[in-house]
């Protein structure tokens, strides 16, 4: 209940009872702000976690943390393209941008959410003419000015922790921000990288075709000289320029994807696609050697592990803000100022005005809505807790997956590497014979598309090679090796 508008006590006694009174209101005052906490208090589930990978046991640990930076892990490859484009991904790419505008509205809302916590002031002022007829016979109407001037502070205290529990969400909320911002820096960034391994292949593909046409042009001149002196059939001068021509347009084809590589990373670093010139290169990315630490480590290093674990929270949170709907509200509030009419001498003492008052406030039924909302809250807390240990055990899925694929593809390649060079002395062998009349071109046609077939091959294995190590590195949460704390992380654990 608000007390009615009283006017200053002029009397000392009065003065000094009403200061006894505002003193003993800051006890209790002192309670309201501590308040009680309602709802469960958050402890991250546990998730099993073994002791190291299946595909590479006996690696070290790693120790970094899902706030520690993810490094410059892109200069492994030895790739000059890489190592001048990588850096202006954080910088410039448009998702990029767009998450860490998501984290900064994130930080504001914590600053949203603590303000509850405090009292709300404000100053009012108002002026007032008004016109009153006359009272007496012959005398003329009279006009009044009125005004007054007041200030007030309202307060909800905290009693059971809703606000608290909002912050504590807010904050998580926030941090999730933070490790969203982290894992869509280093997935632009593994994609770069990706999109520069495929355009290096590319490049490699393009020199392979046409060493390949100058060979088949080469075959051409051989079989038209022994067509053209009686010695082979014309089907082979067919086969022969037939072979040529695939080969030609293959070669051309391969435009294709090079130009489409190339926009994919003028997209991918901010950048129109006819900004952005790439030079053929002869050069191919080195294959890096990745440690990749055991699987407790990768808890504490994939940003979306952390995303998943700071969603928990923020739902846990949860819980008690809807728990606290259970409990009354008190609000408090205060109004001092002046008001005088007529206006002249407002901030005279004597016109000095004030009030207190309090207000309380409990639901007595609500045909269960609290108990629903307690118990969304809660179904929707074990959907995060669901998620977090899905995202976990995908994580692992996802190491495990690289190392293999790593570990059979060295082995591929191996074999590859054998099978190009014994192709490409097949090739010689079956010309040599075709010339000294030993074979038909059928022979010869048959070892040249196997040698072709088989060098691609091995570029495509080591095109794999380089993505499953891309891979990896984003899947083990980025490079390990930084020490300095991240930014964007560190200001989101202090919000």
């Amino acid at each position: 209940m608000v007390s009615d508008i009283a006017v200053e006590p002029t009397n000392r006694r009065e003065r000094i009872a009403m200061n006894i009174d505002r003193k003993a209101l800051l006890p209790p005052l002192a309670l309201l702000l501590n308040g009680c906490l309602v709802g469960p208090d958050y402890h991250r589930p546990q998730v099993p976690v073994p002791t190291e990978y299946k595909e590479l046991a006996g690696w070290t640990v790693a120790a970094p943390s899902a706030e520690a930076p993810k490094g410059d892990w892109w200069t492994a490859f030895n790739d000059p393209l890489l190592d001048t484009l990588e850096p202006m991904v954080s910088v410039s790419n448009q998702t990029v941008r767009q998450d860490y505008a998501n984290y900064q509205e994130a930080l504001a809302e914590v600053q949203v959410a603590r303000s509850a916590l405090f009292p709300t002031a404000a100053v009012t002022g108002s002026a007032t003419k008004g016109h009153t007829a006359s009272t007496n016979f012959g005398s003329a109407p009279s006009s009044v000015t009125a005004g007054s001037l007041e200030g007030n502070v309202s307060w909800a205290p905290d009693l059971w922790g809703a606000v608290r529990r909002a912050i504590e969400q807010s904050k998580a909320s926030a941090q999730a921000s933070a490790a969203t911002l982290a894992n869509a820096t280093l997935s632009e960034q593994t994609a770069l990288a990706t999109a520069v391994i495929d355009l290096r292949i590319t490049d490699a593909n393009i020199d392979l075709l046409q060493r390949t046409v100058e060979a088949f042009t080469e075959s051409l001149r051989v079989v038209s000289n022994q067509g053209t002196a009686g010695t082979t059939p014309p089907s082979d001068v067919i086969t022969a320029r037939t072979q040529l021509e695939n080969t030609q347009a293959s070669l051309i084809a391969l435009g294709v994807a090079r130009a489409q590589n190339a926009h994919a990373i003028a997209v991918l670093v901010g950048k129109n696609p006819e900004d952005l010139d790439i030079p053929h290169s002869t050069a191919m990315p080195n294959l890096p050697s990745v440690p990749a630490g055991v699987p407790s480590a990768l808890l504490q290093r994939r940003p979306d592990v952390a995303i998943a674990e700071r969603q928990m929270a923020a739902q846990n949170a949860a819980i008690g803000v809807a728990v606290a709907a259970y409990y009354p509200n008190l609000s408090l509030s205060a109004t001092g100022g002046f008001s005088q009419s007529p206006l002249a001498g407002l901030l005279h003492a004597a016109n000095h005005v004030w009030s207190l008052g309090a207000a309380a406030s409990e639901t007595v039924f609500d045909a269960g809505e609290r108990h629903g909302q307690v118990a969304a809250a809660r179904a929707a807390y074990e959907a995060t807790v669901a998620n977090y240990r899905g995202t976990v055990l995908k994580a692992f899925q996802n190491v495990e997956d690289d190392l293999s694929g790593l570990r059979v593809l060295a082995q591929e390649g191996e074999v590859l590497d054998s099978a190009v060079k014994d192709a490409t002395r097949g090739s010689e062998i079956a010309l040599n014979e075709y010339q000294a009349g030993t074979v038909d071109y059928t022979t010869v046609a048959a070892a040249q598309a196997t040698q072709l077939s088989t060098e691609q091959s091995a570029l495509n294995v080591k095109q794999q090679r380089l993505l499953d190590t891309v891979s990896l590195i984003g899947d083990l949460g980025g490079d390990w090796s930084a020490s300095a704390p991240d930014n964007a992380g560190k200001t989101a654990a202090q919000h």
